[in-house]
Protein backbone atom coordinates (compact mmCIF):
# COMPACT_ATOMS: atom_id res chain seq x y z
CA UNK A 1 0.00 0.00 0.00
CA UNK A 2 0.79 3.71 -0.81
CA UNK A 3 2.72 5.15 2.59
CA UNK A 4 0.03 8.00 1.83
CA UNK A 5 -2.54 5.97 2.81
CA UNK A 6 -1.22 4.60 6.42
CA UNK A 7 -2.99 6.38 8.48
CA UNK A 8 -6.18 7.61 6.67
CA UNK A 9 -9.07 5.00 8.32
CA UNK A 10 -11.19 2.87 7.04
CA UNK A 11 -15.20 3.39 7.60
CA UNK A 12 -17.59 0.73 7.25
CA UNK A 13 -20.47 2.50 6.37
CA UNK A 14 -23.52 0.05 7.70
CA UNK A 15 -26.17 2.53 6.50
CA UNK A 16 -24.48 2.21 2.89
CA UNK A 17 -23.34 -0.76 2.80
CA UNK A 18 -19.56 -0.27 2.36
CA UNK A 19 -16.54 0.55 2.96
CA UNK A 20 -14.80 4.05 2.66
CA UNK A 21 -11.80 5.54 2.41
CA UNK A 22 -11.94 9.28 1.99
CA UNK A 23 -8.84 10.72 0.16
CA UNK A 24 -8.30 14.47 -0.39
CA UNK A 25 -12.39 15.05 0.20
CA UNK A 26 -12.94 11.51 -2.33
CA UNK A 27 -14.12 8.64 -1.38
CA UNK A 28 -13.32 5.04 -2.75
CA UNK A 29 -15.59 2.50 -1.81
CA UNK A 30 -16.13 -1.30 -1.73
CA UNK A 31 -19.31 -2.70 -1.43
CA UNK A 32 -20.73 -5.10 0.54
CA UNK A 33 -23.03 -7.83 1.91
CA UNK A 34 -22.78 -9.50 5.19
CA UNK A 35 -24.46 -12.11 6.93
CA UNK A 36 -23.43 -13.37 10.48
CA UNK A 37 -19.81 -13.76 10.10
CA UNK A 38 -19.55 -13.67 6.33
CA UNK A 39 -19.01 -10.65 4.05
CA UNK A 40 -19.17 -10.35 0.54
CA UNK A 41 -17.34 -7.65 -1.19
CA UNK A 42 -19.35 -6.88 -4.64
CA UNK A 43 -18.09 -4.07 -6.05
CA UNK A 44 -14.76 -1.67 -5.53
CA UNK A 45 -14.94 1.64 -7.10
CA UNK A 46 -12.74 4.52 -7.14
CA UNK A 47 -12.95 8.19 -8.71
CA UNK A 48 -11.59 9.33 -11.37
CA UNK A 49 -9.14 12.05 -9.44
CA UNK A 50 -7.58 9.31 -7.90
CA UNK A 51 -7.30 6.91 -10.36
CA UNK A 52 -3.77 5.93 -10.59
CA UNK A 53 -2.68 6.62 -7.13
CA UNK A 54 -3.20 3.12 -5.73
CA UNK A 55 -6.22 4.16 -3.64
CA UNK A 56 -8.62 0.92 -4.64
CA UNK A 57 -5.60 -1.17 -3.72
CA UNK A 58 -5.47 0.38 -0.33
CA UNK A 59 -9.25 -0.09 0.50
CA UNK A 60 -8.37 -3.87 -0.51
CA UNK A 61 -5.96 -3.98 1.83
CA UNK A 62 -7.81 -2.19 4.93
CA UNK A 63 -10.32 -3.81 4.38
CA UNK A 64 -9.05 -7.31 4.14
CA UNK A 65 -7.39 -6.52 7.44
CA UNK A 66 -10.53 -5.77 9.00
CA UNK A 67 -12.17 -8.87 8.00
CA UNK A 68 -9.54 -10.98 9.76
CA UNK A 69 -9.22 -8.87 12.67
CA UNK A 70 -12.85 -8.51 12.93
CA UNK A 71 -13.20 -12.58 12.94
CA UNK A 72 -15.14 -12.73 9.15
CA UNK A 73 -14.95 -15.00 6.38
CA UNK A 74 -14.42 -13.45 3.00
CA UNK A 75 -16.59 -14.20 -0.22
CA UNK A 76 -14.95 -12.47 -3.15
CA UNK A 77 -17.36 -11.25 -5.67
CA UNK A 78 -15.30 -7.93 -6.90
CA UNK A 79 -13.02 -8.53 -10.11
CA UNK A 80 -10.91 -5.79 -8.38
CA UNK A 81 -10.90 -8.16 -5.15
CA UNK A 82 -10.38 -11.25 -6.70
CA UNK A 83 -7.50 -9.76 -8.69
CA UNK A 84 -5.70 -8.39 -6.04
CA UNK A 85 -6.23 -11.80 -4.16
CA UNK A 86 -5.06 -13.68 -6.77
CA UNK A 87 -1.82 -11.95 -6.60
CA UNK A 88 -1.72 -11.98 -2.86
CA UNK A 89 -2.40 -15.73 -1.92
CA UNK A 90 -1.91 -14.81 1.98
CA UNK A 91 -5.22 -13.48 2.07
CA UNK A 92 -6.18 -17.18 1.20
CA UNK A 93 -6.29 -17.40 5.02
CA UNK A 94 -9.39 -15.61 5.60
CA UNK A 95 -11.00 -16.94 2.63
CA UNK A 96 -15.14 -18.68 3.70
CA UNK A 97 -14.53 -22.30 3.36
CA UNK A 98 -17.16 -22.24 0.11
CA UNK A 99 -14.66 -20.33 -1.85
CA UNK A 100 -11.84 -21.98 -3.78
CA UNK A 101 -8.25 -20.36 -2.58
CA UNK A 102 -6.91 -19.07 -5.02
Amino acid sequence: MNVEFNDLPLTKNTEKNRFELETDDYVTFIDYKEHGKKIWLIHTEAPEELKGRGTATAIVEKTLTYIEDNGYKLIPLCPFVVTYLKRHREWNRILDESVTPF
